[in-house]
């Protein structure tokens, strides 16, 4: 079966959610140093994350595919270094248990919601069209937006019933999301890869 090949509108599309993702980090990790939330902190470095895995794409729409094989299998690595971040984060947050300002938490949740869907929106239509490529990105704005539900239940709860442990369960929830990402992004790329391999041994024959 050949592999489908990056549509003709993708290229401005990858360029625009970048530009986006890295303007919405900038806000929300203001946010988050301001009121001591980690979903925030894990939410923004998600935003800086989606930047460089859509200005990778933008970069590599015109490799062959055994090369978009590669560079998806380091999009997956990219997409556990926020895991990461914030687990370190979540570590020192349980030392000083105090509750991140609701409103601000829940308004920059709300604000990123909005950011990710519409971004979610631009790529869902090309999340075919490059393989492991814009199945990252796609993914990634997909799960933000399943993240930005929880940052903004954790700004709800942390209303009703002040505690540090609302903000600390969205951050690991985020966490676990990048984690699912990076496995269904590495089982694409290593789809390209056998598709890769296939092509050149027909070539071959």
């Amino acid at each position: 079966m050949p592999h489908p090949a990056p549509s003709p509108g993708l290229r401005p599309v990858v360029a625009r959610v970048a530009g986006l993702n890295l303007a919405y980090f900038g806000i929300e990790i203001a946010v988050a140093l301001g009121i001591g939330s980690v979903a925030l902190i894990a939410d923004s470095l998600d935003f800086l994350e989606d930047a460089a895995i859509n200005l990778l794409i933008f970069a590599g729409l015109g490799w062959s595919l055994r090369n978009r094989a590669r560079l998806g299998t380091a999009m997956a690595g990219i997409l556990l270094v926020p895991a990461i971040a914030t687990a370190y984060a979540a570590y020192e947050k349980v030392s000083d248990l105090v509750p991140p300002a609701p409103v601000p938490l829940a308004l920059t949740g709300l604000g990123a919601l909005a950011v990710n869907l519409a971004c979610a929106l631009m790529l869902a239509r090309h999340r075919h069209g490059a393989g492991s490529l814009t199945r990252a990105a796609y993914l990634s704005a997909r799960n933000d937006a399943f993240a930005n539900l929880a940052v903004i239940a954790a700004g709800l709860v942390t209303a009703l019933y002040p505690s540090a442990w609302p903000d600390l369960v969205a951050a690991a929830g985020i966490a676990l999301l990048n984690a699912d990402s990076a496995h269904d992004i590495l089982k694409a790329a290593r789809a390209e890869r056998r598709a890769a391999s296939a092509g050149a041994e027909t070539a071959g024959a």
